[in-house]
């Protein structure tokens, strides 16, 4: 005749082995634990260091991108001279087949130079900015209002949002007539 299995026999008694009660929340092992707390700490440690990583690689990409835009200012910075010199040259030059070469030259170098982002700044007519220009000198006028700038002695240029040079100017100084002086006793 046929029995039915008792739970402690399913448990292994019935084979002499000493079988352990289960339970719905059977505890980890404390080796267990242990090695998913490692576990853990190198996931947060691998974590970290991507995360390092990642900002390295932003700060180099930074240094290079400023060190390239500071070598191209510098470069670009160093051929305003022949560009002046160009411009001079063809304001005195006699000769109208040497002026006409001059003006085709300084015509391409101009393209060329603006090919590279570079840009004039203007300043004649508009007030007097710090920022992109330097007040060589003042003129008195009754012309104009204070700080206008009169005349432009030498161009100034940007690249970007960089100042590459700026430009030198004469300001007006306002001299009042005597017809202002009298309305305003």
């Amino acid at each position: 005749m046929e029995t039915e299995a008792t739970d402690t026999e399913i448990a292994g008694v019935e084979h002499g082995v000493e079988a352990e009660p289960i339970s719905d929340a059977a505890a980890p092992s404390p080796e267990l634990v242990a090695l998913k707390t490692l576990a853990d700490e190198r996931y947060a440690e691998l974590q970290y260091a991507r995360a390092e990583i990642e900002n390295v690689r932003k700060r180099a990409v930074k240094i290079a991108d400023d060190r390239l835009s500071n070598a191209r200012r510098q470069l670009i910075a160093k051929f305003l001279p022949v560009l002046d010199n160009l411009q001079r040259a063809i304001a005195a030059g006699e000769n109208a087949d040497v002026r006409g070469g001059l003006q085709a030259t300084l015509k391409s170098f101009e393209q060329l130079l603006a090919s590279e982002g570079l840009v004039a700044v203007q300043t004649l007519g508009k007030a007097f900015d710090p920022h992109v220009a330097e007040a060589v000198s003042t003129r008195e006028t009754s012309d104009h209002d204070d700080e206008i700038v009169l005349d432009e002695l030498q161009q100034g240029y940007r690249l970007g949002d960089d100042l590459v040079r700026p430009a030198l100017v004469v300001v007006a100084k306002r001299i009042e007539s005597a017809e202002t002086i009298a309305h305003s006793e």
